[in-house]
């Protein structure tokens, strides 16, 4: 494989407790806090997080950022979807292969009006059904994730090349990737810049980078504040608005390309879910709740109601530029 390189990129030197607690787009240390919250949807702990947010900048962050050997106890094995795991997910399934292909039409715009062949490397590809999909239109794509349980079943279910890794460490030559997709990642990990930074280093000449994050600019955080599912302490370590995402690009070498403030998958579930978290069938199936066929069907029949009536206010608010979501597609400054 010609995007691979013998010897990987050198690790991101870890720096003192008072070198993590700098703001990550500024590097003040000068932070107020918004308010407190916890693990709302999975209830993986039981610990209280603050949401505290800089006072130079108005990026927001977790603290205390969880230690990297307490990170992994956030994320369930069954956070990863699997639809082999049982049969009722099935039609979870078709449901996601739908509302996917907002993100399929942005990747395949981006790669038109590049005009650069080469592979995609989706960043945080979980279960791998985007790059399947990619696949499935002719695009060749690889995915990288922190989770050997997620490459190990991106691999498995829709037979790709998948690979468990963090990015600074990836194992790919300069200049391998047409584009580099980063589909909420940035709000997981401690350093974007350096994240973005070894995009730019991974893209050929006129290459695109796509990354998608929660927007902390939007109408449903100024209405729901913690309840907000983009919240989603302690996994996601950065609240974004589209302007810090924006500045993290100018600072790393990108421009500004194209943004889209709506996203049929994200938007109006994470409506639903912010405001009935109890009826997310993720967050059921995470907690292991026992329901009867009945029950289920009916939990899953009002949620996805709601996700439905969510529809027009999601839509409006990204008219207005403050959807829940904002994807982004940048180029390299020249």
């Amino acid at each position: 494989m010609s995007w691979v390189q013998n010897t990987p990129a050198a690790a991101p030197e870890s720096g003192s407790t008072k070198e993590q607690e700098r703001c990550a787009l500024c590097g003040s240390l000068d932070f107020i806090e918004k308010f407190a919250t916890t693990d709302r949807l999975y209830a993986t702990t039981t610990k209280r997080f603050a949401i505290r947010q800089c006072v130079k900048c108005g990026l927001m962050r977790l603290s205390p950022q969880p230690r990297p050997d307490e990170f992994a106890a956030y994320y369930p094995r069954k956070y990863w979807f699997d639809p082999q795991r049982d049969a009722p997910s099935r039609l979870e399934e078709m449901y996601r292969r739908l509302v996917l292909r907002d993100h399929l039409w942005f990747v395949a715009r981006a790669l038109l009006h590049t005009g650069v062949s080469g592979p995609v490397l989706d960043v945080g590809c979980g279960g791998g059904l985007l790059i399947g999909m990619l696949r499935e239109r002719g695009v060749c794509a690889i995915g990288l994730d922190l989770s050997p349980d997620a490459a190990r079943l991106a691999r498995q279910r829709h037979s790709v090349d998948a690979v468990a890794g963090d990015l600074p460490l990836s194992p790919f030559a300069p200049q391998s990737f047409a584009a580099v997709t980063m589909f909420h990642v940035l709000e997981h990990v401690r350093g974007p810049l350096v994240y973005l930074r070894e995009a730019g280093r991974l893209l050929k000449p006129d290459g695109r980078l796509i990354v998608q994050v929660p927007n902390a600019a939007s109408w449903q955080f100024a209405l729901l504040g913690r309840a907000w599912n983009g919240v989603d302490a302690p996994r996601h370590l950065h609240l974004f608005r589209d302007l810090d995402v924006e500045r993290m690009l100018l600072s790393s070498g990108f421009e500004v390309v194209r943004r889209k403030y709506f996203s049929l998958r994200d938007n109006p579930a994470g409506l639903a879910t912010s405001l009935a978290p109890s009826l997310d069938p993720m967050a059921r199936g995470i907690q292991a709740r026992k329901e009867g066929s009945a029950e289920r069907l009916l939990k899953d029949a009002l949620y996805f109601s709601m996700v439905f009536v969510s529809l027009p206010f999601t839509i409006s608010e990204a008219a207005f530029r403050a959807g829940s979501t904002v994807m982004i597609e940048a180029r390299r400054r020249t």
